[in-house]
């Protein structure tokens, strides 16, 4: 059984309070304005939430002034769901329309900050797109003489990596949404099955247990171990002795889950459970880690020192975990390179993963909020040992 669900959306006193933070931000920086057009950035402000992103056609632009509301210059398409939202400026074009989507109404209201040398943040940095055409940016910019665009990048990311309360419960909702779905794989596997089929079974079971969406949802099956973590299925029949990963990134009210469970089926193989054995123990070091004011790197070292015990590629395991939120990976990183400072309210994955028996790989998650007295999960952690599934 699942949790009763949380309220959907956020009250205005979150988005007021995303704006402040935002802004006293900006003041530090110097900045006289932020602009931001992607989609978690553009909701993360208003709380303008819609599956119409997947349309690439139109541009979508959201400034934040240096005191007030943010400003809204949208397509007349989302005119309505954006008045829903507790932003008040809202101003619209006929789109798409090639020769100027936007630019004219975004040129007005910037004209007057460019006007007085103003600075603007954007976001240039890792993990950011610019999601408008670059002709068009060009454009803007050459209409705005004495406009200076500065990095935002830090800012913006800052504020997303910790999460409200309001937030944390929504993850938390989605993780035991995931978790539950994960206790029901031995009810729908079994030998012989295509994995295309589990995967559309355990789909089925995500959304019977209440999640909006399950947008992703990768993993693999084969003898001893997989070579492989980001592959759709394909109709391979399940094997007795095939080990089973699926990865699953569920959605609830635009909040991301993203864990992942491994199963022998059969039997496991001494080699696959000695892997699993130390991908677990390495995910108890991460959490032990997983302190305020300790950083990333700290995490990241923790596992990889578990690890080490059996990885045979050498020590080239990239990042062990990452940011969860609005977007499935989110800013910082579980890596040698991130030095990010670990906070309350911080939502993480712990993603330990590990080469062995030639060739093969396997991955162990878990997701966690930080606390003042370390990690608490949010996920139901995996069992201590790799389950058989007969």
């Amino acid at each position: 059984m699942t949790r009763s669900a949380p309220q959907r959306g956020f009250p205005n006193a979150e988005f007021e309070a995303r704006t402040e933070a935002a802004q006293a931000g900006m003041a530090e920086a110097g900045l006289d304005g932020l602009l931001v057009m992607s989609e978690p950035e553009v909701r993360y402000f208003t709380g303008f939430q819609t599956l119409f992103w997947q349309s690439p056609t139109r541009p979508w632009f959201v400034f934040v002034p240096a005191s007030g509301k943010p400003i809204a210059v949208i397509p007349e398409i989302g005119a309505a769901l954006m008045r829903t939202c507790w932003i008040d400026d809202i101003r619209t074009w006929s789109a798409p329309n090639p020769q100027d989507d936007g630019i004219s109404l975004l040129r007005d209201l910037l004209a007057p900050l460019a006007a007085q040398g103003a600075r603007i943040g954007l976001p240039k940095g890792h993990e950011t797109a610019l999601r408008m055409p670059l002709a068009d940016w060009e454009r803007l910019m050459a209409a705005l003489p004495g406009m200076q665009v500065r990095d935002a990048t830090g800012l913006m990311q800052g504020l997303r990596m910790i999460k409200s309360d309001a937030e944390i419960e929504k993850l938390r909702h989605i993780c035991a949404i995931g978790s539950a779905t994960f206790d029901h794989v031995p009810d729908f596997v079994e030998v012989g099955q295509p994995l295309d089929e589990i995967f559309r079974a355990f789909k089925r079971a995500a959304l019977g247990l209440g999640a909006d969406d399950v947008p992703y949802l990768v993993g693999s099956a084969a003898p001893g171990g997989y070579v492989d973590v980001i592959s759709p299925p394909s109709a391979r029949p399940l094997q007795h002795r095939d080990v089973l990963m699926m990865d699953t990134g569920c959605v609830w009210d635009g909040y991301f889950c993203d864990f992942d469970r491994n199963w022998a089926i059969g039997a496991g193989g001494d080699a696959a459970q000695r892997a699993y054995d130390v991908l677990w123990r390495a995910t108890e070091a991460g959490l032990a880690a997983a302190q305020p004011g300790h950083t990333c790197r700290d995490v990241f070292v923790a596992m990889s020192g578990v690890i080490g015990e059996l990885d045979e590629s050498g020590g080239d395991i990239g990042r062990l975990g990452h940011g969860l939120g609005m977007q499935l990976t989110e800013q910082p990183s579980h890596a040698a390179f991130d030095e990010t400072v670990l906070a309350q309210n911080m939502v993480l994955t712990l993603e330990p993963s590990l080469s062995y028996g030639g060739g093969l790989m396997m991955v162990h998650e878990e997701n966690i909020v930080v606390r003042a007295d370390g990690a608490e999960l949010l996920s139901r952690r995996a069992p201590a040992a790799l389950p058989v599934l007969r």
